[in-house]
């Protein structure tokens, strides 16, 4: 079972608004605190927060937020003070749910889990092995999937609760310091900015249908796809239920395929009820289908990347920049899915200079070598069992003021 750390009392169970405001008001003193969040999502759009952990230098508090009638605004103001660090793990579902609550991005931030990536503990490392490797604690993963909205919460959760955040602090600690004395701290802040930007949290449903990738050269058939995944996004959002339980994306990708017209049509697709397809819902994606269908051309979106005629990547270049990207990574001890994506790779081989990872302290670690890979002014051999560098042209300097393209 996971345990506290010893210099932590028993967590306190906050469950009224005004001791969140005492609270808040202590840990306002703090230079860091440490913060997480329980919710339910599985049968909801909107994640439905029911327990907030926090804990400074002495103690740790579980915020019940489904309390009745407590106020929260205390813990608002509190992760707006731009005097205490926020800490999280992963924290991209905390704070869209911070976003949603409070309408900002809690400043400043700082996530472990960011982190551990610089300091090379490799893809999304998770909680419990940091707390394994930085703290000499054991997670009980066994109340992770709890029914949080129930009451009361049990001991055991909340001891569960408690870890999540006690356990961080060191994680917190060793971590920073460790990257302050390789010089990682800035790399950390650069990452950090994508998740305090608040347009992260936004849901643009025109832009649904990206996540559905549909591949066709079809425009006609994407600008359906696009139309009803909004539809979908919008729908889902209003009876507040999760997209895929409104409407499948297999169900959605063959209806637009189908174009179906009348309420007997679209009952004709996979996991269409009928009840569905002549209710309010199958009225208002009808309606969409029929709006969708008149727009003009210049309106659709483009073909997608599998269009023969779009110009592709050399798979043994993407090959090479692949080995130099893992050689890079292995050198300086960080995980290669933070340097660049499977989509930088394609791009740098492609020729474009315009991509995230040719900037900044990636540039200085690995984008500088990969423009030198691209234009033939390195080549790739062995020492031993390690990849090195063989300068065969007039290199680019790894320095960020340097153009690209020079």
């Amino acid at each position: 079972m996971a345990r506290p750390t010893q210099r932590f009392p028993a967590p306190t169970l906050v469950a009224s608004s005004n001791d969140l405001a005492a609270l808040c008001d202590r840990l306002r003193a703090e230079p860091f605190i440490t913060i997480d969040t329980e919710f339910m999502r599985e049968r909801t759009y909107w994640p439905e927060l029911c327990v907030v952990q926090l804990a400074g230098t002495s103690e740790v508090a579980i915020v019940d937020a489904l309390a009745e009638g407590i106020d929260l605004a205390p813990l608002g103001a509190l992760l707006a003070d731009p005097a205490v660090i926020k800490v999280f793990h992963a924290a991209r579902q905390d704070i869209e749910i911070f976003v949603l609550r409070f309408g900002a991005v809690p400043v400043p931030m700082f996530d472990t889990q960011v982190a551990a990536m610089v300091a090379g503990f490799g893809d999304q490392t998770g909680y419990d092995t940091l707390v394994a490797a930085l703290a000499g604690g054991q997670i009980d993963k066994a109340h992770r999937f709890s029914d949080w909205a129930a009451r009361p919460l049990s001991p055991a959760q909340l001891t569960y609760a408690a870890a999540d955040v006690t356990y961080l602090r060191t994680v917190y600690e060793k971590l920073r310091d460790r990257l302050a004395a390789e010089g990682r701290l800035e790399w950390v802040a650069a990452e950090m900015a994508i998740l305090t930007d608040p347009t992260t949290y936004r849901v643009d449903p025109e832009d649904a249908w990206l996540r559905l990738r549909p591949r066709s050269n079809n425009r006609r058939y994407l600008g359906m796809v696009r139309a009803l995944a909004a539809w979908r996004e919008r729908e889902a959002q209003r009876v507040n239920i999760p997209r895929q339980r409104l409407l499948r994306d297999e169900s959605l990708l063959e209806i637009a395929a189908s174009v179906p017209s009348t309420p007997e049509e679209l009952a004709r697709a996979r996991n269409v009820s009928r009840g569905f397809a002549e209710g309010r819902s199958g009225t208002a994606l009808l309606s969409a289908i029929a709006e969708a269908k008149s727009l003009p051309d210049e309106t659709l979106p483009p073909a997608s990347r599998g269009n023969r005629d779009a110009p592709r990547s050399s798979p043994a270049l993407v090959a090479l920049l692949k080995v130099l990207l893992g050689a890079k990574c292995e050198e300086h001890d960080v995980a290669p899915r933070l340097v660049a994506s499977a989509e930088d790779l394609d791009r740098i081989a492609l020729g474009e200079n315009d991509v995230d990872t040719l900037r900044g302290w990636r540039r200085d670690l690995f984008g500088a070598d990969a423009i030198n890979l691209r234009e033939g002014r390195i080549a790739l051999g062995f020492e031993g069992t390690r990849i090195r560098l063989i300068n065969i042209g007039t290199s680019v300097k790894a320095d960020p003021e340097v153009d690209p393209a020079a």
